[in-house]
């Protein structure tokens, strides 16, 4: 299961959604669900959490814009906070704020960081592991499926990529950017290193 989000804050486009439309079908004869969800603080969870018990996948990646970013970054934790600099798309801007209250403090993820760190470097596709997931809704949703899986007892392999501008996207002059296709190709890799 593969998601991505729409437009939020003053990003009028996502390269996350295009990616959903561009990824195949399948890789390696695994049917890839896709899922765009809404930029909300929590409600980005319930609405995956409806597929998730549909569909009962054995691997959840989630993708994110982080503007700024320099590389594709998948992330190592997540934590119990919800902390935003700017409203969610319906006007949310909570501030300190755990996600869930009297759960763990964070949670790391379970997806093969170095393995796919070192498959995009082999191909020179910028790419860092990035110990900080924001406080934003990324991070929210991230944490929410990383403790529903800790809660059911589940071993699905799942955890959060942050990836950067893409060229073909309004942005700053000076803002780091990758053509959609090299982002594109770095997370097919991702998937495929998840798949092994």
């Amino acid at each position: 299961m593969i998601t991505g989000f729409g437009r939020f804050m003053n990003h009028e486009s996502n390269p996350t959604k295009e990616l959903l439309g561009l990824l195949p079908k399948s890789i390696h004869g695994h049917p890839l669900i896709k899922i765009e969800l809404p930029v909300i603080f929590d409600e980005c969870f319930d609405v995956l959490l409806e597929h998730v018990n549909k569909h009962k996948p054995d691997a959840i990646l989630m993708l994110g814009l982080a503007a700024g970013r320099r590389a594709i970054t998948p992330e190592r934790v997540a934590i119990n906070l919800k902390d935003a600099s700017a409203p969610d798309n319906v006007g949310n801007q909570p501030h300190d704020t755990p996600i869930i209250a009297g759960a763990p403090d964070a949670y790391f993820s379970r997806l093969p960081l170095r393995r796919i760190e070192q498959r995009l470097q082999d191909k020179n596709i910028p790419v860092a592991i990035s110990n900080s997931a924001g406080l934003y809704v990324c991070n929210n949703l991230f944490y929410h499926v990383m403790h529903h899986l800790d809660q059911v007892g589940s071993n699905a392999v799942a955890g959060f990529i942050h990836v950067p501008y893409m060229d073909e996207q309004d942005k700053p002059a000076d803002a780091f950017s990758l053509p959609l296709d090299r982002i594109l190709e770095g997370i097919i890799d991702a998937i495929k290193c998840v798949i092994e």
